[in-house]
C-alpha cells in the first residue's frame, strides 16, 4: 500500500472515475492518506461525486507520472470519524480553509477490496490487492 501512496504523491493528481445513471464520471483528485492501515480519500458532501460514490462505491482511479501508471479498482467506503478527517487534511494546509474535520461537509473514503495495477509500455503489467 505505501508503494501506491508514494506514486499516487508523486503524481499529485490522479483522476477518480465514478458513474451516475450509468454514465461514467471522471475528474482530477489530488487527496490521498493512509490511516489505520487503509487507503483514504477525501471529498465534500456537497459535491456530485459524493453522491454518485454513496449511490454506487465501485469506484476506479488511475495516474500517470510520464512512463508509468496506476489503475486502482475499488469499492469506496465512507469513514466519518472526525479522526480520519483530521489525519487526511493534515496532509493538505491548502485544503483548510475550504475543510475542517467535523464540519459536516469534509468526507472521507476508504478503499476495500482494491486491486491496483502498475503498467507501463515497456513493463509487464504487476497486481497489487490490497
Amino acid at each position: 500500500m505505501q508503494e501506491i501512496y508514494d506514486f499516487l504523491k508523486k503524481c499529485g493528481t490522479y483522476y477518480l472515475a465514478t458513474t451516475e445513471g450509468g454514465q461514467p464520471r471522471v475528474r482530477p483528485f489530488g487527496t490521498v492518506d493512509i490511516f489505520e492501515g487503509r487507503l483514504y480519500i477525501q471529498t465534500g458532501k456537497v459535491k456530485n461525486v459524493y453522491r454518485q460514490m454513496l449511490a454506487n462505491p465501485q469506484i476506479e482511479i488511475c495516474a500517470f507520472d510520464g512512463g508509468h501508471w496506476l489503475r486502482i479498482t475499488a469499492t469506496a467506503v465512507p469513514d466519518d470519524r472526525v479522526e480520519a478527517q483530521k489525519h487526511m487534511l493534515d496532509g493538505y494546509p491548502d485544503l483548510q480553509a475550504m475543510y475542517k474535520p467535523g464540519d459536516g461537509n469534509t468526507q472521507v473514503f476508504y478503499l476495500k477490496d482494491a486491486v491496483a495495477t502498475f503498467a507501463s509500455f515497456t513493463d509487464e503489467p504487476r497486481v497489487i490487492p490490497f
